[in-house]
């Protein structure tokens, strides 16, 4: 008896047999043929060549800005990839723990660096894809077809059947494939190629707050292995630009230091002005803490920076076979440094629908879509609802209900400041570790109605030897 046709749609068609076609080979696009490896042989297809190891590419030209991997990302790739994060540590990432190793200025005040909560992986982008990607293709089942353009979407409506595709060498080809997701990022296509198809349009949303975010590397200063993570956010109260200023420690002795503005106070790629803006935030931290700090770059910047979002879970006619995830679906404020890690829990929900169903049950496509659309909410709810207050925010501003709950979360940081019960329930939300209706708990209800424990810290809570590593001072000798 002859073995089934691999045709896509037939349901006899053995799992080994199955095909599917993961768009971009960037983080979201790597973690998706990861979830799917187990039930489909994967084609990944790139339009970039991919370097070998930790180095930038033309594609993600936001790589060279501060990432923040937060501890919900993190566990959702960890599934994917079991012992993903040894191998970053192994590569020369630091796992942060949470608030212990983070010294921020929120809206309400300084943090305090209360016993770890949750966690971040700290290093560049570089780094940090690059050995996902590693962990990635050496796994059976995955293709990566490099220097690969997308044309287009084979099959209709209902159904797409396939991608048709155009080599470096100029050949064209059609890919047949059972589920095709698409993880080509901000720059994604899907909606012309679904146009084409006859696929009725995703509503759109967009919140833009103007912002401009600007970077340069530097080299830290002797003694700084263990530095935390500091941060000064913008007050989005206050009828002022809002501005920022973040300092990561990344692999090789390194700071990663991240500036922004919105609109009528956004930073310039001046590398002489770099410094100033620093200091001219909420608080001057992070630029004082430049002073010793050695330039090993120059100053970049990046002005794409609007919420965007494509509500496709509500498109009721959602075509069998076709999925999107990561930034193709909605890109945020990087602020909040929340893109990596829905892209992880969106994929992570893109392989449990897939074991839970089967790649070829029906309304598949539609139950992943909708499935995704949770983590999305969650970091669009978070970043929107900060971005539009911001003076000369462009988008839909917020109703009633909308300004009510802005009013309880900004009493709900303000408490969080002084009551580690609270704090634990906000970073669990903001890490996406928790779902927002932690919030909500009946115990959090009561300390926010109660307010902080403690008073307000009157600055950057710096121990005295992390002050020292930055001042050149010896330890113990005052600041």
């Amino acid at each position: 008896m002859s073995e089934p046709a691999d045709v896509p749609g037939d349901p006899a068609v053995p799992s080994e047999l199955r095909r599917a076609v993961v768009v971009g080979g960037g983080l979201a696009g790597l973690l998706s043929a990861a979830a799917l490896r187990p039930y489909a042989d994967v084609t990944v297809i790139e339009r970039d060549l991919l370097p070998e190891g930790p180095a930038s590419r033309r594609g993600v030209p936001q790589a060279r800005h501060a990432h923040l991997l937060w501890s919900g990302g993190v566990r959702a790739m960890e599934e994917l990839l079991p012992g993903v994060t040894d191998a970053w540590l192994d590569a020369g990432a630091r796992r942060i723990p949470l608030p212990t190793g983070l010294v921020s200025l929120s809206a309400q005040g300084w943090v305090r660096r209360w016993p770890e909560m949750e966690f971040m992986i700290a290093c560049s982008r570089d780094l940090l894809e690059s050995v996902i990607r590693a962990e990635v293709v050496r796994q059976t089942r995955i293709t990566v077809v490099q220097g690969t353009e997308l044309l287009g979407l084979e099959g209709g409506a209902s159904r797409v059947t396939g991608v048709r595709i155009r080599s470096a060498d100029g050949e064209e080809r059609v890919l047949a494939a059972d589920l095709v997701v698409d993880a080509s990022g901000r720059g994604s296509r899907a909606t012309k190629w679904l146009d084409a198809l006859g696929v009725p349009p995703a509503p759109l949303g967009e919140v833009d707050s103007g912002l401009v975010y600007a970077s340069r590397v530097f080299r830290a200063p002797a003694g700084t292995e263990e530095f935390p993570v500091v941060n000064v956010q913008p007050d989005a109260a206050r009828p002022v630009p809002g501005q920022s200023a973040t300092l990561v420690p990344i692999e090789g002795g390194r700071w990663l230091v991240t500036v922004s503005g919105t609109r009528g106070g956004q930073p310039t790629g001046s590398a002489e002005e770099f410094e100033a803006f620093a200091r001219n935030v909420r608080h001057p931290v992070v630029g004082e803490l430049l002073a010793r700090a050695e330039p090993l770059t120059d100053v970049v910047v990046t002005r794409s920076t609007v919420n965007r979002r494509r509500f496709y879970e509500k498109v009721s006619a959602w075509p069998e076979g076709f999925v999107a995830i990561g930034d193709s679906v909605a890109t945020y404020n990087p602020l909040y440094g929340h893109g990596m890690s829905v892209a992880a829990q969106s994929a992570l929900v893109l392989r449990q629908r897939v074991a839970a169903h089967g790649l070829m049950a029906p309304r598949l496509a539609r139950r992943v879509q909708r499935a995704v659309a949770g983590p999305v909410s969650m970091a669009w709810q978070l970043a929107t609802e900060t971005d539009i207050r911001y003076p000369e925010a462009i988008g839909e501003q917020p109703g009633p209900v909308q300004r009510l709950l802005t009013r309880y979360v900004n009493r709900l940081m303000r408490t969080a400041t002084g009551r580690p019960l609270v704090f634990r329930a906000f970073l669990g939300v903001m890490t996406l570790s928790r779902p927002p209706g932690a919030l909500l708990a009946p115990e959090v209800l009561l300390a926010v109605l109660r307010g902080p424990l403690k008073a307000p810290l009157t600055g950057p809570p710096l121990t005295e030897g992390e002050q020292a590593a930055v001042s050149g001072a010896p330890e113990g000798a005052g600041t």
